[in-house]
């Protein structure tokens, strides 16, 4: 059996997706968008799961996810089983819903920007898919969170705006910074972010090198033939290369003359 990468640790943000067998839809109507926001909130409640962005598309779902607790594995197994179950049982259904294990991406919430890119990404991508048209408002969209954001009254105890906020360096969570955030985000679809979404979409992490060499050091599986293959073996390199600069340091020191 093949091994998995887990790199799990209290505060941990990811940018999570997954898609619906051979692409396939995972919600048939509003009903099963109900569905799956409600089992989310039992996984979030279970887990103490904090949410800072998600997008229900028609085959595919984002969640970009803050794990006080190092619990994304188990509450992912939880969260995706049981929406499966219920969908499969209004739908008189069997089988797999989700096209395999979900990607996972982390993300550098350490205030350098990568939280709000990888949000940014998941308000923009019904726009960006072709499902708004080009005058219509990204509010037009009611399955993300990005309308919960303007709407201070409806949203769910499991979504967090602050983070979100204070990296569009928004101050407070009030009428006037709602707009902002608004007018930003409406300016952000105009923008040609290719080149900063690509981050997102590939890889296996979001933040700049001192994350990803702190990430490596965390990895503990040896590699193999997984899904985060690239990562693990980019862990052993980043391994060997302590080792020998330890060596290196201790055979410079041995032959180091005492004054």
């Amino acid at each position: 059996m093949a091994r998995k990468l887990r790199i799990q640790y209290p505060g941990a943000i990811y940018h999570v997706m997954n898609r619906g067998d051979r692409r396939e839809r995972i919600f048939a109507d509003a009903h099963d968008r109900h569905c799956f926001l409600q089992t989310l909130d039992s996984a979030s409640q279970k887990t103490t799961w904090q949410i800072h962005a998600f997008c229900l598309m028609p085959n595919h779902f984002h969640l970009v996810v803050e794990t006080p607790q190092p619990n994304l594995v188990d509450g992912m197994k939880w969260f995706l089983g049981t929406y499966t179950a219920r969908f499969n049982r209004r739908h008189k259904e069997f089988g797999h819903l989700f096209s395999g294990r979900y990607k996972a991406l982390m993300v550098d919430g350490s205030g350098g920007g990568y939280l709000k890119t990888a949000c940014d990404y998941v308000h923009l991508n019904p726009a960006r898919a072709g499902l708004l048209k080009p005058d219509e408002p990204l509010t037009a969209f009611e399955w993300s969170s990005y309308g919960l954001y303007l709407k201070p009254g409806g949203r769910p105890s499991w979504l967090r705006v602050d983070r979100l906020f204070g990296e569009w360096r928004i101050p407070k969570d009030s009428d006037a910074g709602r707009r902002a955030f608004a007018q930003g985000m409406e300016q952000r679809r105009r923008e040609d972010l290719d080149k900063e979404f690509q981050r997102v979409e590939r890889g296996w992490c979001l933040g700049d090198e001192e994350f990803r060499r702190e990430l490596l050091e965390r990895v503990s599986t040896p590699p193999g033939p997984t899904h985060y293959g690239e990562a693990v073996q980019e862990a052993v390199e980043v391994r060997a290369e302590r080792i020998l600069t330890e060596r290196l340091m201790f055979t410079l020191q041995a032959c180091t003359p005492i004054q």
